[in-house]
């Protein structure tokens, strides 16, 4: 039986096709070899319809079904390498919007703790069955609302958020630890930056607009 975790699905060439992305990728500028070692190491052609599993590998988002897509592996990437400059690890993280699991299997070995919230619950229960068969101990997947939030003030020393918001809301603020992070596509529905927002030691804020992308809003509410 090919093994789920480590790319069967496609054969032998799923390996191949993450090396030739990774290298795609860094001549796109992405630059942190640990964001690049998770690309090469997630098998994403297991996060998308079998009938795309073919097109896993093209730098491109698809679509999961529900209104929502796997992010494009440059954007993915680029959010993690973001996370992640001038840091050992990403600390306790809090990803908003877990989607197809596939930037939560990216981002987990960098981080000491992962709580990911999904408001659909048929991609919760997806991604909870397939992020299983990776067996990250330190992974929690929730089915709540993430734009409600989630934690006790500076629970978090990173936070991820898939899905585009008008502005960083100050739920997402309040549970960053002093010295934490914020990665999150901010804008309308047709043009957003990715903005990185940063609470230095003293508790000032700072705010570095970066890519420009495209995600699906977020909304509020749970999808049963």
């Amino acid at each position: 039986m090919a093994d789920p975790v480590h790319g069967g699905g496609l054969g032998m060439t799923s390996q191949r096709a993450r090396e030739r992305l990774a290298v795609r990728l860094r001549e796109q500028g992405v630059e942190d070899e640990r964001a690049l070692d998770r690309i090469r190491s997630v098998p994403r052609h297991l996060f998308v319809d079998e009938a795309l599993a073919s097109r896993a590998y093209e730098d491109t988002a698809l679509p999961i079904g529900h209104g929502q897509t796997i992010s494009q592996p440059y954007v993915v990437a680029r959010m993690t390498a973001l996370a992640l400059r001038g840091r050992r690890d990403l600390g306790r993280v809090l990803e908003v919007g877990t989607g197809s699991g596939y930037q939560t299997a990216v981002l987990a070995p960098l981080a000491i703790a992962v709580d990911s919230v999904e408001r659909i619950r048929a991609l919760y229960e997806r991604a909870r069955r397939l992020l299983a068969t990776f067996r990250f101990a330190h992974l929690k997947l929730h089915y709540a609302d993430g734009l409600e939030i989630l934690g006790d003030a500076g629970a978090y020393d990173t936070v991820v958020v898939t899905a585009a918001v008008a502005s960083v809301p100050e739920a997402f603020r309040d549970v960053l630890a002093p010295g934490g992070r914020i990665i999150a596509p901010v804008g309308g529905d047709e043009r957003q930056r990715l903005v990185v927002l940063e609470r230095d030691p003293q508790g000032r804020w700072i705010e570095r607009r970066q890519d420009e992308v495209f995600f699906v809003r977020s909304l509020r509410g749970l999808e049963p």
